[in-house]
């Protein structure tokens, strides 16, 4: 009984250890660009939706490439823009490019590469073609 005691508890460890190197923590790199795709995604959403404020229609674009040096000029923009501060979803969406920011310029420094420094390629972006299902 108790050898195959051993080799169960010898299973249940390998395994643990499995789902632990699995688990590792987010890196700068990974939550950066997390959150960039996800205030994206945001900004696509409020300008589509319908119950929004006339002011979302004005807002400045918020395509963001984490890859170019344009970003950070991009967010600073953005959560500067004075208008449409009393639509929560606005408010919410600059808070999170307030933080992205400061993640970037604080936390991540030194982790980013930026591949460009082309600031019309955030202003139009060329987005990769949709692969048919």
């Amino acid at each position: 009984k108790l050898p195959t005691m051993k080799m169960l508890l010898s299973l249940i460890a390998l395994l643990s250890a499995a789902l632990l190197s699995r688990a590792a923590p987010p890196t700068c790199y990974s939550r950066v660009l997390s959150l960039s795709k996800e205030i994206t995604e945001s900004f696509k959403e409020l300008q589509t939706s319908k119950a929004v404020d006339s002011c979302v229609e004005v807002l400045p674009r918020l395509y963001l490439d984490i890859h170019n040096y344009c970003v950070l000029a991009k967010l600073r923009d953005f959560v500067a823009y004075p208008r449409c501060d009393r639509v929560l979803e606005v408010s919410e969406l600059k808070e999170k490019a307030r933080s992205l920011y400061t993640i970037m310029i604080s936390y991540c420094r030194r982790d980013l590469v930026f591949l460009t420094d082309d600031c019309n390629a955030l202003e139009n972006p060329i987005l990769p073609p949709i692969e048919p299902s």
